[in-house]
């Protein structure tokens, strides 16, 4: 088990207080393919605020959905490449990943058929459901992508408001074969207290395997920023008893 407050003794607003995490899992820093960021310029000053942090790796993971964000493994290679060159002609040299977060609806059976996910190293592969409806095959989902040799990782559990009255999901959800990852805005309240206390308690149930910080935009940087310097709310992190995010790029070195 990590602790926070013994392996972060700096302080400060910039202090890299998530050096401990190691590779954001989730984010949507790949510019211009959906509603993250819109451009290289946009993602550099992601990029580098994130690193200021403390983060040292990022697994990019664009969103999947339908005709809203039509991504496919060809779009998001190109527009990793396009971050890519970026970085490098800002003098950055940063290990970048991609993947996606994939919306758990029908089409997405589809991709699995058809051979086109995009998966993290480790063979991760991040899903999500909609926040105002829970996908009916998400357990399909999860079966159909163990099949295939997929790992799924289930982001933001903690903003399905449509589980907060059946927690015991949570762990049908672990039992069926998928990992939990939270955001770490969700620890200070940033999607409102009743995602927090979720978040919470997700953790205290010792559900949660990785954290992301969902980036899609300087306002989320701002509060990032933020939760470095609240004690409270990084002492959640500290309870995770077995956070994978350091571990997952390892076998690739």
């Amino acid at each position: 088990m990590f602790s926070f407050f013994k392996r972060t003794p700096k302080t400060g607003k910039n202090a890299p207080v998530f050096s401990f995490v190691g590779t954001d899992i989730h984010n949507h820093l790949l510019p211009g393919i959906d509603d993250g960021s819109p451009n290289p310029e946009t993602s550099i000053v992601l990029v580098e605020g994130l690193q200021e942090l403390g983060f040292g790796s990022f697994v990019c993971t664009p969103h999947v959905l339908g005709s809203v964000h039509p991504n496919t493994p060809e779009s998001i290679s190109k527009a990793k490449e396009t971050l890519t060159a970026a970085l490098a002609a800002a003098g950055h040299s940063i290990e970048l990943h991609a993947s996606a977060e994939y919306m758990t609806d029908y089409e997405f059976n589809d991709i699995i058929e058809a051979a086109q996910l995009v998966p993290m190293p480790g063979d991760y592969v991040l899903i999500e459901m909609s926040y105002a409806i829970e996908s009916p095959n998400l357990r399909e989902v999860i079966f159909s992508l163990q099949t295939k040799g997929y790992r799924p990782i289930l982001a933001h559990p903690e903003r399905y408001p449509y589980l907060f009255s059946r927690f015991s999901q949570y762990e049908e959800i672990v039992d069926a074969g998928a990992d939990l990852q939270i955001n770490l805005l969700s620890l200070q309240g940033y999607y409102g207290k009743p995602i927090q206390k979720v978040a919470e308690k997700l953790i205290a149930q010792n559900l949660i395997s990785w954290v992301g910080t969902d980036m899609h935009h300087t306002r989320h940087l701002d509060a990032l920023r933020q939760l470095a310097n609240n004690a409270k709310a990084l002492s959640w992190i500290d309870k995770i008893k077995d956070l994978k995010n350091p571990s997952l790029l390892q076998a690739t070195h």
